[in-house]
């Protein structure tokens, strides 16, 4: 498959939380290909599995998750001017986009915006233009202008908890050397980790001893909904999800196509046997693994960890600069998590240190 042309593709899909339609329609389409079976849950989690050969016991089956959603905003309220005030949608700060072009997504249709602060030619006199002077910009001081009236807005379907994303006119990637640049990274490179590696793995079909269900899921940057969902209810006791892991000195970590082996975040420690199996996986690829404690971190394997609802979990991730910005990645690190992830796959036992059962 062509991975820089699927990226490119998914990186224009407008997808924030609770309406990822663009995201889901292109990832279904491609694990159709490939999936034995695939579906949509009533959640909107796309999920495919690819089916161990012979017999096989449902509990052994292994979950793999990347997240459809990007961080946005929603619309608090509609201004009797038809200025937008608005609210961030996961975990998305004002300088996470700067002042941008924004798609409104009506109920009706999508309308242009411009994401506001205000002009830096002011004089500080109110504690909005202070903040703004300061470059200390938080969600009251931002605003959208949309240039409509309030009834024109209505009419299109514009209202408190419309959400609203980055314009596809500043969605394109940027290519800096061997690395390319774009909003949404989080969580397109992942997402297109692992329909390669459900391509790659297809192809080593009679070397799975055990299910393999690809669950790509709504709503992870604001609640991890769509993995507690689908965990709930598909079989296995395992979760591994595939991420982008933040490049910085206090993790340790660097800007490389070696994977990012997470042994733990905010929401508690990866389940051991699985760190292990990852790492010795990452070797057996070729790579060298980036174990990491990723304190100011998330996933959705570690909230359903958390929850109890699965017995073991863990998580791997493609070092990215700049997370929740205009993020960095190697496309090479995506090969390489997409190869780690089919290492592991067949062979999730393996987890000493030369890629032996320990």
């Amino acid at each position: 498959m062509d991975i820089e042309a699927l990226l490119t593709e998914l990186l224009n899909a407008r997808g924030p939380g609770g309406q990822e339609d663009e995201v889901r329609a292109i990832c279904l389409r491609e694990l159709k290909e490939v999936c034995d079976d695939t579906h949509i849950d009533s959640a909107g989690n796309v999920v495919g599995v690819i089916r161990a050969c012979g017999a096989r016991d449902p509990d052994t089956a292994i979950r793999v998750m990347a997240h459809l959603d990007e961080i946005a905003m929603i619309v608090k309220n509609v201004r009797d001017n038809g200025t937008l005030e608005v609210l961030a949608l996961g975990g998305a700060q004002p300088i996470s986009f700067g002042v941008c072009p924004v798609d409104i997504l009506g109920d009706e249709k999508c309308l242009p915006g411009v994401l506001s602060y205000g002009s830096m030619h002011n004089s500080g006199r109110t504690s909005n233009e202070r903040d703004v002077l300061a470059g200390n910009v938080q969600w009251k001081d931002v605003y959208i202008v949309t240039r409509k009236a309030k009834v024109e807005l209505e009419q299109d379907g514009v209202r408190p908890g419309t959400r609203v994303v980055l314009s596809q006119h500043w969605r394109k990637p940027f290519y800096v050397h061997d690395c390319v640049a774009a909003h949404f990274l989080d969580d397109r490179a992942p997402l297109t980790a692992v329909i390669h590696c459900a391509w790659l793995l297809q192809a080593q079909k009679k070397a799975l001893q055990q299910d393999v269900w690809f669950v790509l899921t709504t709503l992870e940057e604001e609640s991890n909904a769509g993995a507690l969902y689908a965990a709930s209810r598909l079989p296995g006791e395992t979760t591994v999800a595939v991420e982008v892991g933040p490049v910085l000195e206090e993790y340790g970590t660097e800007l490389s196509v070696n994977p990012i082996i997470n042994t733990g975040d905010q929401k508690g420690y990866y389940s051991r046997p699985v760190v292990q199996a990852l790492i010795a996986a990452t070797r057996r690829a070729g790579y060298a693994p980036q174990s990491a404690l990723l304190v100011d971190f998330a996933s959705d394997a570690s909230a359903v960890l958390s929850t109890g609802i699965d017995a073991q979990a863990g998580c791997i991730a493609i070092p990215t600069e700049n997370t929740h910005g205009f993020e960095m990645v190697l496309l090479d690190g995506i090969s390489a998590c997409a190869a780690t992830l089919v290492e592991y796959l067949t062979s999730p036992a393996s987890g000493g240190p030369d890629g032996k059962k320990e």
